[in-house]
């Protein structure tokens, strides 16, 4: 029944690429020219559209992916949606159609849609939420295109909905920055019962943020720590700024600040130091500890180098190659590991804690970055 189901996947794939050529030369005929130019990239945020006559002069030869991006939230978004552009060029065999989802899942949706319509080769997701998704793939399934997973997964009960998924394993990520608060805490003197954290989290249900919660979650449990609150900052500078603004009102007693990526790091500080208080790891004389994830913005990382953040988890947002490759692999045949993860680090240049240890593995912790 499988091999019966694979060759009919099989056989609507060729019918697809059959369709293009003919829809391809039939353009080409009417026309009476063969068109050269390229496409043009404006804002890598803006969706990428090509003439009619593009199309077709280049659906003959290319490999065409349809991208479904969930947004442009922060720098690490923006470094992922490069990398994805960067893979996915003519000069590679290439024709990228991208689509913005602008933070909405329907967008998302529509998109996936678009795709199907435009009868795409492969569709790569980076889905704003896990769940929801189910009906949707089933129509990419339907059709015969397969479906890359990007960053974040899909709750969905049938795993063949999509053929592989490539990102960070996010909940190892907050183990690693659990296990770096207990390592700098102990060798502080500093009790797990002073020890008063709050979680400024991701986007509420997205494969990031379930994970980070999770890690810091379990980690708070288990070593006594108090943790104080979790609210949601989505992933922004400016939600991050709100939102520690408003638990320094919270609590008088906060001395660490779980922030979910980067961005939303930057803006606690904005409020840490606004309320006249000084972001650090010097806990003991009334510092606040905040702690991040991400390691792709600048400012972030000088913050680091500085002491303002006190440790950030590395999450490699570089996924264009390693798509394009699973991609590439599907092409001739083989069969990817269904869940692909990618190495990351931990940076900090606090001398205290040179290594984390997580599930029996050694995690050096990086002060040269």
């Amino acid at each position: 029944m499988k091999q019966m189901e694979e060759m009919g996947s099989l056989q609507m794939k060729r019918l697809r690429i059959s369709k293009k050529i003919i829809t391809a030369v039939c353009g080409l005929f009417a026309m009476g020219i063969i068109a050269l130019g390229g496409c043009a990239r404006t804002d890598p945020d803006m969706d990428i559209e090509y003439t009619e006559q593009e199309e077709l002069d280049k659906s003959a030869d290319l490999i065409t992916v349809g991208f479904s991006q969930l947004g442009a939230e922060s720098d690490w978004r923006s470094a992922n949606t490069d990398s994805m552009l960067e893979a996915f060029t003519e000069a590679n065999g290439y024709s990228l159609v991208y689509k913005n989802g602008q933070q909405k899942q329907a967008n998302q949706i529509t998109a996936i849609r678009t795709f199907i319509q435009q009868e795409v080769d492969y569709i790569v997701l980076a889905p704003a939420t896990e769940s929801g998704w189910e009906t949707v793939l089933g129509e990419a399934r339907e059709a015969g295109i397969p479906v890359i997973l990007v960053d974040r997964r899909v709750n969905a009960s049938d795993k063949n909905l999509y053929s592989c998924w490539v990102g960070s394993d996010f909940e190892l990520e907050g183990k690693k920055m659990a296990a770096w608060i207990k390592a700098y805490t102990e060798k502080k003197g500093i009790e797990p019962d002073e020890v008063n954290i709050v979680n400024i989290q991701g986007n509420i249900g997205s494969t990031a943020q379930i994970g980070r919660s999770r890690g810091l979650a379990n980690a708070a449990r288990d070593n006594g720590w108090n943790l104080r609150a979790e609210v949601s900052g989505d992933f922004t500078e400016t939600k991050g700024r709100e939102v520690m603004a408003a638990l320094l009102k919270r609590f008088d007693d906060v001395n660490v600040v779980y922030c979910e990526n980067d961005n939303m790091a930057i803006g606690a500080i904005d409020a840490i130091e606004a309320a006249g208080k000084k972001a650090g790891p010097d806990i003991s004389a009334g510092e606040i500890m905040v702690v991040s994830f991400d390691g792709v913005n600048k400012e972030a990382l000088s913050f680091a180098r500085e002491g303002r953040i006190s440790c950030i988890a590395e999450c490699n947002p570089m996924h264009g190659p390693r798509v394009r490759a699973l991609i590439e692999s599907l092409i001739s045949g083989e069969e990817p590991d269904k869940f692909n993860y990618v190495e990351e680090k931990l940076f900090s240049s606090l001398p205290e804690v040179e290594s984390v240890t997580v599930d029996g593995e050694v995690y050096e912790v990086e002060s040269d970055f």
